[in-house]
């Protein structure tokens, strides 16, 4: 099993403008995203971009601020195959010396979830989908 990049997490201060953006630049984000909390376009070749507001990383990071002159705004996210090995994965990390953030946990979104910071304190997230064995 090897971690495979998923996803890019673009955190936002202002939904509907980040969206309006990317549509310009010819993203397909449906209509009515907006009103979402999170939002998620699959991209040529099956990577995700998505896309939350700051209060949704707030209701999950307690730690989470703000961050000033738009850093951590992006994030990578790869998708594991188990709950098992987000775990292990996680700690191997860890262990070779890598700052974790969040250790793994059962999200309420139905996933395996944690965080670790890459050597630029970026967060990376890992996860796999909470049923899958």
């Amino acid at each position: 099993m090897t971690p495979r990049l998923d996803a890019i997490s673009i955190i936002t201060s202002d939904l509907a403008a980040s969206l309006a953006f990317y549509r310009r630049l010819g993203l397909d984000i449906s209509d009515g995203a907006e009103s979402a909390p999170h939002v998620e376009v699959t991209l040529p070749g099956g990577q995700r971009l998505l896309w939350d507001t700051e209060e949704v990383i707030a209701s999950f990071d307690a730690d989470w601020q703000r961050p000033a002159g738009g850093g951590e705004r992006v994030a990578l996210a790869f998708v594991c195959d188990s709950p098992a090995e987000v775990d292990a994965v996680y700690a191997e990390l860890v262990g070779a010396g890598y700052t974790g953030h969040l250790k793994p946990w059962d999200a309420v979104w139905g996933q395996r979830y944690a965080v670790v910071l890459d050597p630029d304190g970026c967060g990376v997230s890992l996860f796999a989908a909470a049923d899958a064995t």
